[in-house]
């Protein structure tokens, strides 16, 4: 994965660059130190992924989020900031990450683990599914912080009274979104299994009939299983068969 590194302060750039020199499957591509450089090199190198500062002279990271988005092609986007209060419009932002600095490489490493699977998700779905939705990860709130959950890394969807949890590769958590409205906006990756409950088909492995006739929807990965209703029962066979 190409990375391009973008922040007004050279020890900042270096630090990340040596970052990136340690870690497999990332290599630094460019560096710019304000933003009219960023979205030149962006346009021209069309990174993987951006480290992107947010307080820079002229345009500030956030500006430059809001114009990546518009390439045809845009990188995901992970912020490297000194600052924690931008964390909310970071996201808003649909940025992949928010690392505070000085940068640890552990946090740079999961970051860009993430950002990987979330950029080739997007170029897997815009080649099989032209109109399906830009989104790449849903936002979940603990407390007063949001964490950000690549939908590559999610299996199903749970809804519970008026709360949906999601369950992904690292856990679960309570997210605001409705069945409904995920079911329509996620369209052919996910998969209606009860009234409560949506799979994402990339992850689903197949079926498991009990002893007493109660057929379960089975994962790659998680040992989860999710009851499947009658009423559905015809079309997730089907769907299996197909696929």
């Amino acid at each position: 994965m190409n990375v391009l590194i973008v922040d007004d302060e050279p020890p900042a750039r270096d630090r990340l660059r040596d970052l990136l020199n340690r870690l497999p499957d990332h290599e630094p591509c460019g560096e710019a130190g304000n933003g009219a450089e960023a979205l030149r090199l962006a346009s021209s190198l069309n990174p993987d992924i951006v480290l992107l500062d947010i307080q820079m002279p002229g345009l500030s990271g956030l500006e430059i989020a809001q114009q990546l988005a518009d390439l045809a092609r845009p990188p995901a986007i992970i912020f490297t900031t000194a600052y924690h209060q931008y964390a909310l419009e970071a996201f808003e932002a649909q940025a992949v990450a928010y690392l505070l600095k000085p940068v640890r490489r552990e946090r740079l490493e999961q970051a860009l683990a993430t950002a990987s699977r979330i950029n080739r998700a997007q170029l897997a779905n815009l080649a099989a599914e032209p109109t399906a939705t830009s989104h790449t990860h849903i936002r979940a709130r603990l407390g007063v912080r949001l964490e950000l959950i690549p939908f590559v890394d999610v299996f199903y969807f749970q809804a519970d009274l008026k709360y949906v949890t999601v369950r992904h590769r690292h856990g679960e958590a309570l997210i605001e979104e409705s069945l409904k409205m995920l079911e329509q906006d996620l369209g052919s990756r996910v998969v209606r299994v009860h009234r409560n409950a949506l799979a994402m088909v990339v992850h689903v492995a197949g079926l498991e009939k009990a002893a007493d006739g109660r057929v379960s929807l089975v994962f790659d990965d998680i040992p989860d299983q999710l009851e499947v209703s009658r009423r559905h029962l015809s079309a997730i066979r089907q769907f299996i068969k197909d696929g």
